[in-house]
């Protein structure tokens, strides 16, 4: 295996490490389109996002219902599984469909991912965009499926679907979908670096465990103030299926502020933590030498 030699900056050599990055992939590459695995990939894609969003968003409104303390449901206040078990339920599912869909399609499961893997050169734009598809569809079809499952909650409860809690500005949605979205996308290049595998290959990590466990933390530091989207598709499916206007007031915000946290992302890692300028500076350098 090749050694990939750090240039610091006065040209000294740190150490060299027993990895190889990946060639970039191309930005539009017609052969995929004859592959199985392309189609494998996307099929696997569009299911994740259904069996994620049928879980999470069943789990929201179950949730709504057990704490509904209207005389006709019931419920207790301090009943269901709360904040903290919504939490777990968005993270631990994370976990699971990374885990089983890593070795198919990369374990994306929403677009904010897709797009910043897309900028850093991991996927190409023909693939990029139909993981999006296929994810946003996977979202509809898991959201339509707890609609039917949960007639008499589902519109009662809002649908599980994304918006902005009274008392903060759009201002505040916004920055806080952009830093939950920077956190997560963040910990997926983190976990899935080649360097780091080959650095610490004495450690096994899991790289689902940390993902989700990113979510985790990201759902109980933001679902109080926009219900937690850092997936366009999870805050899209909710709000076509659910279909009332107040879903879609605010919905530009779960598009906005994911992919320009994943555009933070994406470059924090790649040219500031890898130095990747830096690093075809000095190979500039040495061909021009």
């Amino acid at each position: 295996m090749a050694k990939d030699m750090e240039i610091g900056e006065q040209g000294s050599e740190y150490a060299a490490k027993d990895y190889q990055d990946p060639p970039p992939e191309p930005l539009f590459d017609a052969e995929e389109l004859t592959r199985w695995s392309f189609y494998r990939a996307i099929i696997a894609e569009f299911i994740a996002t259904l069996l994620f969003l049928y879980i999470t968003v069943l789990t929201v409104i179950g949730y709504k219902s057990q704490t509904d303390t209207d005389p006709t449901m019931k419920g207790d206040e301090c009943g269901g599984v709360g904040i903290l078990g919504i939490a777990w339920a968005f993270g631990g599912m994370i976990f699971v469909l990374v885990y089983c869909t890593a070795g198919i399609s990369g374990g994306h499961i929403n677009p904010a991912v897709t797009f910043g893997l897309f900028l850093a050169r991991k996927v190409s734009l023909l693939r990029a965009l139909m993981y999006m598809v296929a994810q946003c569809l996977g979202a509809i079809c898991g959201c339509g499926l707890v609609k039917a499952f949960q007639k008499a909650y589902y519109v009662k409860y809002g649908g599980g679907a994304n918006e902005l809690a009274d008392g903060y500005s759009t201002r505040t949605g916004l920055a806080a979908e952009i830093i939950g979205t920077f956190v997560l996308v963040y910990t997926v290049f983190s976990a899935t670096d080649p360097k780091r595998n080959a650095r610490d290959s004495h450690v096994p990590v899991l790289a689902p465990l940390p993902i989700g466990f990113a979510v985790f933390m990201v759902h109980l530091a933001t679902i109080p103030i926009t219900g937690t989207g850092i997936n366009p598709a999870r805050s899209f499916g909710a709000a076509v299926i659910y279909g009332k206007d107040k879903a879609w007031n605010d919905q530009w915000i779960f598009w906005a502020g994911p992919f320009i946290g994943a555009a933070i992302a994406a470059f924090y890692h790649q040219f500031i933590l890898r130095a990747a300028a830096v690093k075809a500076l000095g190979s500039f350098r040495s061909s021009t030498s």
